[in-house]
């Protein structure tokens, strides 16, 4: 599996690098399809649904800018990590693609610290987005007055998916809305012979490990572990991963990722999964990108339990990095990201809600009107696999402890490990 991954990565980077070099170091947003007017649009979107949203935003792109040519430089798996290092390497190397995706909140401060992102408060002041972006999202994103990024989108990561028909068969009634009544579910299923909890590779159990911390520490103990009067070392913790432990005991066998995870759910075979809110995107989506499941039957959905009130969120976005080849090219592909018809064309398909506030709300239904509604009325907590509360280095480190805690399930070192990863976050 190494092999083949380290294979991928030097045969995307030997492509990312020659599309690189083909531009000038100025680019132009006019003219013949030239190798300086190619757009190398950077993201980790390759899965059903999120794939198809890219599509419709590079459909309105390439619309209005014929002179354009967009690359779709993805880089499979899901959350970004694999995407996030091959990303690295090319920033290493001064290297930049011309616009990259990135989670709002901490995940960009490496990068706007090393000097690797143009400010773009130009394009803000401009578009006039401050008028139309919530003020919390603009915070998440300045850094001393200065903006860096271009929301698409908000998401929900602590969702409770669910299969009504495997709870029914096991005697549940209601999804759980405690993590003991969460426990004590996860039992029942398992009794009835049915996966508990569907996992897939290590970062959906991060993932997981969120949803537990919100759901057993509570919103205000939860988000003071972000802040310098975090103490990661107390009893609340421990009480919270040892429930982590006992979840993760009811997990079936980890698939490679949150798609065949949550397809798990959707076909019967497992009756739980937590994961964000582009899961409703694929399961909700067409077969030709999606499992064109109906929800309240196939699927069904409910806050992460113990987390009922609580949004945790990350939003999705786009950069300008500095050196980029094609920089107009960048800036009318963020034009188009930062626009009420990209985001109504983009997050409908995508299972998700637009970061503007003047969105055509008619577009979003079924979950997604749930999500709108909790959007505008819940306490607000910050994801840590997603980039809002962690920078990479931190994640990092929580990413490395929860793939130790796995093999050996010891709770203390556990602990020991979040709190030294807290200690020595720098941020």
């Amino acid at each position: 599996m190494r092999r083949r991954w380290m294979a991928a990565v030097a045969v995307s980077l030997t492509g990312l690098l020659t599309l690189t070099a083909c531009g000038d170091g100025g680019g132009s947003q006019g003219g013949s399809q030239s190798a300086e007017a190619k757009v190398e649009v950077f993201s980790w979107w390759t899965g059903a649904g999120e794939a198809d949203g890219l599509k419709a935003m590079r459909a309105i792109f390439e619309r209005e800018n014929p002179g354009q040519e967009f690359v779709d430089a993805a880089v499979a798996g899901g959350s970004g990590d694999q995407a996030r290092a091959l990303l690295a390497s090319k920033l290493s190397a001064n290297q930049p693609p011309d616009t990259f995706q990135g989670h709002a909140g901490a995940e960009l401060q490496g990068y706007i610290k090393a000097g690797k992102l143009e400010s773009l408060n130009f394009l803000y002041d401009e578009l006039k987005l401050r008028d139309v972006f919530p003020q919390q999202l603009i915070d998440q994103i300045s850094v001393q007055g200065e903006i860096y990024s271009v929301p698409v989108n908000i998401h929900r990561s602590n969702v409770l998916w669910f299969n009504p028909a495997v709870l029914k068969e096991a005697g549940i009634s209601t999804p759980p809305a405690t993590i003991a009544a969460f426990i004590a579910d996860l039992e029942k299923v398992k009794a009835s012979g049915k996966i508990p909890l569907s996992i897939g590779s290590q970062w959906t159990v991060v993932h997981l490990l969120e949803s537990v911390l919100l759901g057993s520490l509570g919103t205000e103990t939860y988000n003071r572990l972000w802040t310098a009067q975090a103490d990661w070392s107390n009893a609340n913790v421990t009480q919270a991963l040892n429930d982590f432990k006992t979840i993760l005991s009811y997990a079936g066998t980890p698939v490679e990722d949150w798609q065949p995870a949550a397809k798990q759910v959707a076909d019967g075979q497992a009756a739980f999964n937590i994961m964000g809110d582009w899961a409703y995107g694929y399961f909700h989506n067409p077969p030709d990108g999606g499992l064109g499941k109906s929800s309240k039957t196939d699927f069904d959905w409910a806050p992460a339990p113990g987390t009922d009130g609580t949004f945790m969120w990350l939003s999705d976005s786009f950069t300008l990095p500095k050196g980029a080849p094609n920089r107009a090219g960048a800036v009318a592909w963020l034009k188009v990201a930062a626009s009420k018809e990209g985001q109504d064309a983009f997050n409908p398909l995508k299972g998700s809600i637009p970061a503007r506030t003047d969105a055509d709300k008619s577009l979003y239904k079924d979950y997604l009107e749930w999500d709108l509604a909790q959007w505008s009325s819940n306490k607000l907590a910050g994801s840590i696999q997603h980039g809002v509360v962690a920078n990479d280095a931190w994640r990092a480190s929580i990413n490395d402890a929860v793939g130790l805690f796995q093999g050996d399930q010891d709770v203390a070192k556990f602990q020991q490990a979040l709190a030294d990863a807290a200690k020595n976050s720098g941020q």
